[in-house]
């Protein structure tokens, strides 16, 4: 029990020491440049069950292609009450990574990191869902915003990242949904402007229903819109590559727009086929928001470029009527 109790409160370390086949957790960090040119997705984790073993994956902005890089089960360490994971050479922490690949090597340190608030009663953006011990996938934010110092050599190419902005967060869990969108965004003209957004199908206590988490950061405040805070979805429209979503709640109502480019192919958990590649990914798509009162006084709108976005199943439970 008491290890139950800090790892919820702790969501951006590993949770998976004593979590039985089949079980997955993956970091995600997204790096930009200054320039805003140069893109990264790096994906380390784990996966047990089928064909069990430890990944680093990369997906390059400039070339749109995954590069997956396998190592052993054995070849994963991880701390279980903060975020520092070693798989082989390679490091990942809140703060910083560390890559000695063969075609990728560096160091990247992340300033004014931003995480997702945990308290007894809401640990990180799952809310008080994250005390369900029964879910199939959980989810956490790292940091919706921080500043990048570094470079990392690609293939020989030396990539500097240094006064470029990243995004960090993770999932966990015995699978992916079976359908779901999720962006985000932070690279508006508002610096440090961030949106994380999901809408997925969820299976709970034998229903089945539209959970959403949703998050703005904006001047220093964060704006929640979530199942679990009684938020309400007005409107989802889903296309092939655009998503567009208008959400409320007590005191606001947010209305964005995620468009994806071209995408690239990423392997995903499974409860029986282990990891499969399914996830067509952008991080090259645009966000447009709008935050305004419930009154309708337009507090924040931009743009943002170099957005991730997904768009994944048969998206029909989640949209609007």
């Amino acid at each position: 029990m008491h290890h139950f109790i800090r790892s919820t409160l702790t969501p951006t370390a590993y949770h998976g020491t004593d979590q039985p086949a089949p079980f997955f957790e993956g970091w995600y960090f997204k790096l930009v440049d200054a320039s805003q040119r140069t893109t990264f997705a790096i994906i380390p984790g784990i996966y047990k069950g089928k064909d069990a073993h430890s990944f680093i994956m990369v997906l390059d902005g400039r070339t749109h292609e995954v590069t997956t890089t396998r190592f052993a089960v054995a070849d994963f360490r991880a701390a279980t009450d903060r975020f520092a994971i070693q798989i082989g050479g390679n490091t990942f922490t809140d703060r910083s990574l560390t890559l000695n690949l063969p075609y990728l090597q560096g160091e990247l340190r992340f300033d004014s990191i931003t995480p997702w608030p945990v308290t007894l009663l809401s640990p990180g953006i799952m809310g008080w869902f994250a005390w369900m011990p029964f879910m199939e996938c959980y989810h956490g934010v790292v940091s919706l915003d921080h500043t990048i110092q570094g470079s990392l050599l690609a293939n020989g190419e030396r990539l500097d990242f240094t006064g470029g902005r990243g995004y960090t967060e993770k999932d966990w869990g015995r699978s992916f949904p079976q359908t779901w969108i999720w962006t985000q965004a932070n690279h508006f003209d508002s610096v440090g402007t961030s949106l994380t957004a999901s809408v997925a199908r969820i299976p709970f206590k034998g229903l089945i229903f539209p959970g959403f988490i949703i998050g703005l950061w904006h001047e220093g405040q964060l704006h929640r819109f979530t199942t679990y805070a009684q938020s309400k979805l007005e409107h989802v429209e889903i296309d092939a590559d655009k998503v567009t979503v208008r959400v409320r709640n007590r005191r606001h109502r947010l209305w964005f727009s995620a468009e994806r480019h071209t995408t690239a192919l990423l392997p995903a958990p499974t409860k029986t086929d282990g990891m499969v590649p399914m996830v067509n990914e952008s991080v090259a798509g645009t966000v447009k928001l709008q935050l305004s009162t419930r009154r309708g006084k337009v507090l924040y709108a931009g743009e943002s470029k170099n957005a991730g976005l997904e768009i994944e199943g048969d998206t029909t439970i989640l949209q609007t009527s």
